[in-house]
């Protein structure tokens, strides 16, 4: 007999202020002060950085890396200091970033949407995964359209919410 998975507490959206070092450009500075970034999502998809730290070979000017992702942690979310998006780059791979936003206000908007449709299923509901995922889907592309690549961020979640990677019932 399976033990039930613990039951994810309700993730609450809050935006906490960012300093970044002063090699960062002045408007991707302030950008980050006054706009902030998510405190969390759910589970291991998105963790802020402790302090955010400026990566000089990324990028035509760099990224300022504000948090990790991935069960590990090995993949670096930033905000890329010529464009201003929000990028996506593994530790330990190749320095090739991959888009997540078109900036830090349309991620902290999907991470608020998303945040607030949790939980995703209700009890012992697993024939709607498919059909929450694609809510998840329409609920990020309206908020930012370019916000679904493939592999990207925003699909990986949403997969991972089809797989019932979020969910609480027994196995």
């Amino acid at each position: 007999m399976s033990q039930p998975l613990p039951q994810l507490p309700k993730p609450e959206f809050v935006l906490t202020p960012v300093e970044v070092p002063p090699e960062v450009p002045t408007r991707i500075a302030v950008n980050l002060r006054d706009t902030g970034i998510p405190v969390g999502l759910i589970g291991y998809e998105y963790r802020p950085l402790s302090e955010p730290v400026y990566l000089g070979g990324i990028g035509e000017q760099g990224l300022v890396a504000i948090a990790t992702s991935g069960l590990l942690g090995r993949i670096r979310i930033g905000v890329d200091v010529a464009s201003g998006r929000v990028v996506e780059v593994p530790m330990f791979e190749s320095a090739t970033a991959s888009h997540v936003n078109r900036d830090i206000a349309s991620f902290n908007r999907c991470v608020k949407a998303v945040i607030a449709r949790f939980p995703f299923y209700a009890e012992d509901d697993k024939e709607r995964c498919d059909e929450v995922a694609e809510e998840l889907r329409d609920l990020v592309s309206g908020i930012d359209e370019t916000a679904l690549v493939a592999n990207g961020f925003w699909e990986t979640f949403c997969d991972d919410v089809e797989m019932g990677d979020y969910a609480d019932w027994d196995e």
